[in-house]
């Protein structure tokens, strides 16, 4: 017998280049006896037509009385003219409630309730390459799974807005085309059934999450007291036999017990996020207790579908259908992903860094001085660092271990001015933009915008204490030792070829404001690493390790072993921030060269070294060579550059880890501008004695 065909006009295709689907034609392709595959991609085809723009009052014809085009999202408008059409059109009706029906009796849909949109693993990297292999790979509609199904189906960020404003008349009639699609065979619960059994799986996932030792250990312990994870499977269950046995009253109680449960689940969870501010934080820790989070919301979502009455089930099967949608647009984000889990991560480092940046903020006078007086340590310790150089290139080593005898030489001066409580003055942005960020968690009063200007007065003085004490103490050094070099031996230890190279490399007429830019950007990095590397050891509990351990007890004794305990904590983020610039600052430029990218590094500190080694070389006609002037105006060039570019990322990071968005910058900027012109000597020098109101506080 031949199947009855719609005898509505088709609709033209748009010169697209893409396959037009017009509704004549899927609903004649609505075949019930065709094989899974083809009813899959059949649906997968309707939902499409839904959302593809075409000509849209064309399409509708005799239900031109429907909203108009602008007021309404198109898939909903072209829904209820899906609905007209079947409703005018028994045939097609009949064979649509087919495709429906045995969708609905091979498709496993506690799958997509249970499973969609959670992690198969627990590890941030391992759900990092599932969302490639689903965003690059092509998947099957031949497949009896809804959650891989779910995917093909709304593929579209927006189809959570137009599933979210399907009104209640269209939901009506929604609900009465899907009741005629009930399955002739259906399980004693009926359409519930898959909604109990992922309720249970979901119960025993958030239970084996929560009884996970790192989850666990992390948790307060006074919300553990009544084990709420060891009960949450025992209530899904009791909930299950409730709603098998038919007795409504059971199951609303035990209904309720097992929210309880889950809100008792999600409060312990929140704990975890606290021990983590506390103890360091762990990616993949995050994301579990993430998933956990997210596996309870499923729960309460599924039990407002099941235990709605039936006037409200409707609805709320649309809010689930609506989440799912937005779950499905949301894993196929790799930014979502990370976004979440590494944004606390960004947080504690730059907690960390603000609370060594504290120690590079001056706010008082003897404060200035001593800031000073480091710098001026590490211009010396920078100085021998530039002879270091010149004696590294001079071995004529191959490339890379030229750029890696650089990168010991600067990481070894860098670790000793570290240990010696002295400066130098281009790392000290990085750490204090996020003590600086720290103050602007309230600046919505005149007092807290006060207390920000304050701040960057701070700052700038003590950046500027730090270059003139580097710049002051390495040029003379570095000239000294070339005029003492000429009278002993005849000769400058930097000849006059090096010289000439540094005239043409440093000039500001060439990539040297490219080069500083970038050198800004190695030196954020380098308190990145820091504070890194002090989350990972508080994370490890290193120090304690080292305090506890057996071994290191019996090597180190307990007097010793406590004072290398203490050490180790106090001092691992500066350690590392400085042996991975140095680093850095000798091996990327070689990398760089190896592929072949225009990159390399300019220090202000280590190039006013150079300058100067150069001007010893050649001796006083090298002040007659414009290209020695082109070098020297090149120096505050780089410093700017330097300071600014590090300390830009840094306050950028540490502003959106905390998630501050300043509403009042205009009134900041009033503020500032106020203050240079007001005060404009209070950015470069201290306060002479008693400082004004908001200005004489110590190190906080």
């Amino acid at each position: 017998m031949n199947r009855p065909r719609l005898d509505t006009p088709r609709l033209r295709r748009k010169p697209t280049g893409r396959r037009g689907w017009d509704l004549t034609a899927l609903l004649n392709a609505a075949d019930p006896r065709a094989g899974m595959p083809e009813r899959h991609l059949w649906l997968v085809r309707l939902v499409e037509w839904l959302r593809h723009p075409g000509r849209l009052r064309e399409e509708l014809g005799g239900d031109a009385a429907e909203p108009t085009v602008e007021t309404t999202l198109l898939p909903l408008r072209r829904l209820r003219h899906l609905l007209n059409v079947l409703d005018r059109n028994p045939g097609p009706r009949a064979d649509v409630v087919g495709m429906l029906r045995a969708f609905r009796s091979e498709i496993d849909l506690a799958t997509l309730l249970a499973d969609f949109g959670f992690a198969q693993r627990v590890a941030v990297f391992s759900e990092f390459g599932d969302r490639m292999r689903s965003r690059f790979l092509p998947a099957t509609p031949a497949t009896t799974d809804l959650a891989q199904l779910f995917g093909l189906l709304f593929s579209d960020p927006r189809d959570t807005e137009w599933l979210a404003a399907i009104d209640d008349a269209t939901l009506t009639r929604l609900t009465t085309l899907f009741a005629e699609a009930r399955p002739a065979a259906e399980p004693p619960l009926g359409w519930r059934a898959p909604f109990f059994d992922a309720l249970l799986i979901l119960a025993s996932q958030v239970g084996a999450a929560g009884a996970t030792g790192a989850v666990r250990q992390r948790m307060s312990p006074e919300l553990l007291v009544d084990k709420p994870f060891r009960q949450l499977l025992r209530a899904a269950e009791r909930l299950c036999e409730a709603a098998e046995g038919g007795d409504e009253a059971a199951l609303l109680r035990e209904a309720q017990y097992l929210r309880a449960l889950l809100d008792a689940c999600r409060r312990a969870a929140d704990s975890v996020s606290q021990h983590l501010e506390e103890h360091g934080v762990s990616v993949d820790l995050v994301f579990q207790v993430d998933q956990l989070r997210a596996r309870t919301v499923r729960v309460d979502a599924l039990l407002a579908c099941a235990l709605a009455p039936a006037g409200s089930r409707e609805r709320e099967m649309v809010h689930l259908v609506a989440g799912l949608a937005r779950v499905a647009s949301e894993r196929r984000s790799i930014r979502a992903l990370f976004a979440r889990q590494y944004s606390m991560l960004a947080r504690k480092v730059a907690e960390r860094s603000a609370e060594t940046g504290e120690h590079y903020i001056t706010r008082t006078r003897g404060e200035w001085w001593a800031m000073l007086r480091k710098a001026l340590g590490g211009g010396a310790v920078l100085a021998g660092t530039t002879f270091m150089k010149f004696l590294v290139l001079a071995l004529g080593l191959s490339a890379f271990w030229a750029g890696f005898g650089a990168g010991l030489n600067y990481a070894a001066s860098f670790v000793l001015i570290y240990l010696l409580h002295w400066t130098v003055a281009t790392k000290q942005p990085a750490m204090t933009a996020p003590a600086m960020a720290a103050k602007l968690d309230d600046v919505g009063n005149d007092a807290a915008v006060e207390d920000f200007v304050d701040e960057v007065a701070h700052l700038i003085r003590s950046q500027a204490a730090g270059i003139v004490g580097n710049l002051a103490m390495v040029a003379p050094v570095v000239l000294g030792v070339q005029w003492l070099a000429t009278q002993a031996f005849g000769a400058p230890l930097v000849g006059v070829q090096d010289a000439g190279h540094v005239l043409h490399s440093l000039t500001a007429l060439g990539p040297t404001p490219f080069y500083a830019a970038f050198t800004g950007v190695l030196l954020f990095a380098s308190s990145l690493f820091g504070g890194w590397a002090e989350n990972w050891f508080v994370l490890h509990q290193l120090d304690s390790a080292i305090r506890w351990n057996p071994r290191i007890l019996a090597r180190l004794g307990a007097p010793r072993a406590e004072r290398w305990s203490r050490w180790w904590r106090a001092n691992i983020s500066g350690l590392v921030a400085n042996i991975s610039l140095g680093l850095m600052l000798g091996i990327v430029p070689v990398l760089a060269a190896f592929f072949a990218l225009p990159l390399d590094v300019r220090h202000v500190t280590l190039s006013t070294g150079q300058i100067a080694a150069a001007l010893g070389a050649l001796g006083m006609q090298a002040l007659r060579e414009p290209a020695f002037w082109w070098c020297v105006a090149a120096i505050p060039l780089t410093g700017a550059l330097n300071l600014g570019v590090s300390f830009f990322l840094a306050f950028k990071v540490a502003m959106r880890s905390r998630g501050i968005r300043v509403a009042d910058r205009s009134r900041i900027y009033a503020a500032l501008r106020r203050r240079l012109r007001t005060r404009f000597i209070s950015f470069l020098l201290p306060p002479r004695a008693a400082a004004p109101a908001g200005e004489a506080r110590g190190p906080t």
